[in-house]
């Protein structure tokens, strides 16, 4: 079993991940700056799995840290969460973005270079996408970006394709997520933004447990089955669950590989609030208003690759995904914080 450095894993992805990888029977040391997360999610980990999670608090842009955990910690493994991540956000302060997520990518890649760990699972995005033509969406689909958030994601997958042919003794998995969901079956671990969320389904359960007043539904007339948006919605443990699947593609001389982590179902936003209304017993609140800047029609992944290489498929369904939601976000109205 591997000794792996999970950065950004106090986060929402992140700490699902921590738990899968602990009850696989890993170690997990962690890394974050908690700038968008709270490090009582890896309390509720340890609680969960009965296992201890090194943390160090910091930067991934912080060389020195990053030699000192690689010093003590001897880590075989590098999964790769941390970065900011919302889109409309991205659009007003691009910059950060770009120092952020890029800046401090290629210094951990540095600082990894010089250990001699060359095994990394990056967290990559469907939005390196763009606006497809067509759907369901392959690996081999042409890429681009809408957003500086989706620009860093797609920089990263080419600054690490670089970094593979200059040196073919790294072992590198690019995964492409859809839109990760839900929360852990227990209830205590689950989705807390900061602020008011930039993800529907939070937002959608902040309404129902009366923290806001109503979702705002971003446009009504693209071209899908209720004119709202479409969108690949996974369970977060299934996603999680895929990372821990994806260690077998760093075994030595695997190379590069890419796979979509998606259900292969597109679901509206209008669908998903009535699930989330027949979940909750009532009616959700919503309005519809302009589309948001970036904004793409329809995003549903093709999944038989991840199936095909890595033996694994999305198993929890839209009712559970809400119903998860549900208890994490009723159980802690207030999130972590509670």
């Amino acid at each position: 079993m591997a000794r792996i450095l999970v950065t950004g894993g106090t986060g929402y992805i992140g700490s699902h991940t921590c738990v899968e990888l602990l009850e696989s029977g890993h170690q997990v040391i962690v890394l974050d700056n908690l700038r968008n997360s709270n490090v009582k999610s890896l309390a509720v980990v340890e609680e969960l799995t009965g296992q201890q999670v090194t943390f160090y608090q910091g930067d991934i842009r912080d060389a020195e840290l990053l030699r000192q955990i690689f010093e003590k910690e001897a880590i075989d493994h590098v999964i790769h969460f941390a970065g900011l991540k919302a889109v409309g956000e991205s659009s007003q302060i691009p910059l950060d973005y770009y120092d952020n997520n890029i800046s401090g990518t290629v210094n951990l890649l540095k600082v990894m270079a010089d250990y001699g760990c060359k095994n990394i699972i990056f967290s990559s995005s469907a939005t390196v996408y763009g606006n497809p033509h067509t759907v369901p969406i392959t690996e081999e689909f042409p890429l681009s970006a809408t957003n500086p958030y989706g620009r860093t994601k797609l920089m990263l997958e080419e600054i690490l394709t670089d970094l593979y042919h200059s040196d073919k003794s790294w072992n590198i998995v690019l995964l492409r997520y859809f839109n990760p969901i839900g929360a852990h079956v227990s209830g205590d671990l689950g989705e807390d933004p900061r602020g008011i969320p930039n993800n529907l389904l939070p937002y959608v359960t902040q309404v129902a447990v009366g923290k806001l007043k109503q979702v705002s539904v971003f446009g009504d007339d693209y071209d899908t089955v209720d004119g709202t948006g479409v969108r690949d919605y996974i369970h977060v443990v299934d996603l999680a669950k895929g990372h821990v699947a994806a260690l077998k593609r760093l075994a030595p001389e695997t190379g590069l590989s890419i796979y979509n982590l998606g259900t292969g179902q597109g679901y509206s936003v209008l669908e998903i609030i009535q699930q989330m209304s027949e979940t909750v017993g009532r009616d959700i609140p919503y309005q519809i208003v302009a589309r948001r800047p970036g904004d793409i029609a329809t995003c549903y992944a093709k999944v038989d690759k991840a199936s095909r290489e890595l033996g694994w498929t999305a198993t929890l369904g839209i009712k559970q995904m809400c119903d998860d939601a549900w208890r994490w976000q009723s159980k802690h109205p207030q999130g972590f914080e509670d």
